[in-house]
């Protein structure tokens, strides 16, 4: 009889999907099976046409770039680090997987994270400088996206610097003692340069240089850590028991999508497991300059399920992490155990191949264009939120080509590279000096959500960490050059050599600026002496950094202020 009830109660609720097609609601957000009431049935939209993480780009006629610095990723990373090589007087060419430069920093991660605004020096400080003067402000930390990206479009024209647009790296050509010569996109462009720096946030220039690199959590053993690998924590986090089937207390029914039905390993193993992606959306309340949430095509109500349970329990969380920015706007992130964070959908992100980063950037697009929309329209969100959330929507005036979405997924971490020196959570909390700076990070040691599972016959989050209170630290230049035997002429100063817990703390946009700038005076110094980048004599860098305002030790200035949650 327990099959046949479940085989049943499965038929209900396709049925009920049925007519919800048709404008009839059958099951409450909740997955309480009901009568059918009609319901108006909402248009769902399609997604903007620009709005693409991937395009299989037009065969060119083969074309051969010559620089002395190739700059792989147009993040503010690689415009620095562009910018930079120009100033020491060298040819610097970017090449961007994306249309526009900048990455997160104009991409709508406005409200930046800062762990201490002091231990922010060179040109990362002179950009948000920039962004002051554009607000009659000294400086400013909480700039509108597009101000960022002219003020990163107007850097590199300045310098007469190269950029080629929607550019995807395909091959890599090295000699056999480890030396790049060339890389080849896709569309059959080669860059021929003496240094290449990797800036992107996928590190695939790295991982086709056959580079060593990781993915995912480290286990705390390997570097006697204590934060890293699984972590169930209390932030972020479930604090109401919320059931996790389509329909309550029945497994039988099938578990609410996104719920990982594997084993849960002990606290602090490693795993493959990446903290969740979202995008920073850029909001205002200002009618108009403000575009409704549409309801996107392939819009799934059981996505949001769990958010509706929560909130029949009391949640209201919904209006977290709106922090203001100028303009009038807000910058959006996540907050709270269901929120902009699409959990769990992009461990196959850092080594997928671009069509499947394309399905999983769109996947991420759906998802949180259509949790949006919930929160506005749907009849089991309470009517009061319903009613606070419509007051907010998309910028008219940002991402005019993207109809106000964000263009840049928020790729947290993807491959982090594994070189002769590993920035770990010993580094964070300052038990690990270094002897060759580069650069302060500050943040806390921060990591998302990697996963929802079962416990107790609850769902939970798993993945979150928030451990702070310690000063700045020093980066190590070892953590952003490869080991000598794997590649001699390449830098990263974004996907760095750091455990995945180090690397939640470091992975700051002002900190990727700071390793960007560091890079190229390295790769100048490697240019000029015609050596290996691992050969760069620190007696060399370290004059070459203080110059360029760098600042590569703490000392306290001012009383450092709460970061904010949530990154």
């Amino acid at each position: 009889m327990k099959n046949i009830s479940a085989y049943f109660v499965r038929f209900v609720v396709c049925v009920a999907g049925l007519l919800s097609v048709s404008g009839y609601a059958f099951a409450d957000g909740h997955g309480s099976v009901k009568r059918a009431v009609k319901q108006e049935a909402a248009a769902e939209t399609p997604l903007p046409a620009g709005l693409h993480y991937y395009v299989a780009p037009r065969l060119r006629a083969q074309h051969t770039v010559v620089a002395d610095v190739c700059v792989y990723g147009g993040t503010a990373a690689g415009v620095v680090a562009a910018v930079q090589a120009a100033e020491q007087g060298h040819k610097a060419v970017i090449i961007e997987q994306g249309a526009h430069l900048g990455g997160m920093t104009s991409g709508g991660l406005s409200y930046t994270d800062i762990g201490n605004k002091d231990a922010i020096g060179g040109m990362a400080l002179e950009f948000y400088k920039r962004c002051g003067k554009n607000y009659n402000e000294p400086v400013e930390w909480k700039f509108e996206p597009h101000v960022a990206e002219r003020l990163m479009n107007d850097w590199v024209t300045s310098h007469h610097i190269p950029v080629y647009y929607r550019e995807f790296v395909q091959t890599v050509t090295k000699t056999p003692e480890g030396r790049i010569l060339a890389l080849t996109t896709e569309s059959g462009l080669t860059v021929q340069a003496r240094v290449f720096i990797d800036a992107g946030y996928e590190g695939d220039l790295l991982a086709r240089a056959k580079v060593k690199y990781r993915v995912g959590r480290e286990d705390n053993k390997q570097y006697k850590e204590t934060y890293d690998g699984v972590q169930v924590r209390n932030l972020h986090q479930f604090t109401h028991h919320i059931d996790p089937y389509l329909v309550e207390r029945d497994p039988h029914s099938g578990v609410v999508p996104g719920i990982d039905l594997s084993p849960l390993p002990p606290q602090g193993s490693g795993d493959k497991r990446v903290q969740a992606y979202n995008f920073r959306l850029c909001l205002t309340g200002v009618t108009a300059n403000r575009l409704a949430f549409k309801k996107p095509k392939g819009y799934d109500p059981e996505r949001y399920i769990l958010l509706g349970r929560l909130m029949e329990a009391g949640f209201t969380k919904v209006y977290d992490k709106f922090d203001a920015i100028q303009g009038k706007k807000y910058d959006k992130n996540n907050d709270g155990p269901v929120s902009t964070d699409y959990i769990g959908e992009n461990w196959a992100f850092p080594d997928a191949d671009y069509k499947t980063r394309e399905r999983i950037f769109q996947a991420h697009v759906v998802y949180q264009m259509g949790l949006m929309w919930y929160l506005c329209n749907d009849p089991h969100v309470p009517a009061t939120i319903r009613a606070d959330m419509r007051e907010y929507g998309l910028c008219r005036d940002e991402f005019q080509d993207t109809g106000g979405w964000p263009h840049q997924l928020y790729i947290r971490e993807a491959r982090r590279m594994v070189s002769d020196y590993v920035m770990t959570e010993h580094n964070c909390r300052g038990e690990a000096p270094v002897t060759d700076p580069v650069g302060l990070a500050a943040y806390t040691m921060d990591s998302h959500n990697c996963r929802r599972f079962i416990e107790g016959g609850y769902v939970r989050n798993e993945g979150d960490v928030q451990i702070g209170g310690t000063p700045p630290y020093p980066i190590s230049y070892r953590s952003i050059v490869p080991a000598r035997d794997q590649c001699d002429n390449l830098i990263v100063p974004v996907c760095l050599s750091a455990s995945h817990i180090a690397y939640g703390s470091i992975r700051m946009e002002p900190v990727f600026m700071i390793l960007g700038q560091s890079a190229a005076l390295a790769a100048d110094i490697a240019l000029r002496d015609n050596i290996a980048v691992q050969d760069v004599p620190y007696t060399k860098l370290q004059p070459a950094l203080v110059a360029a305002h760098q600042i590569l030790a703490w000392v306290p200035r001012s009383k450092p202020g709460p970061a904010p949650a949530g990154k």
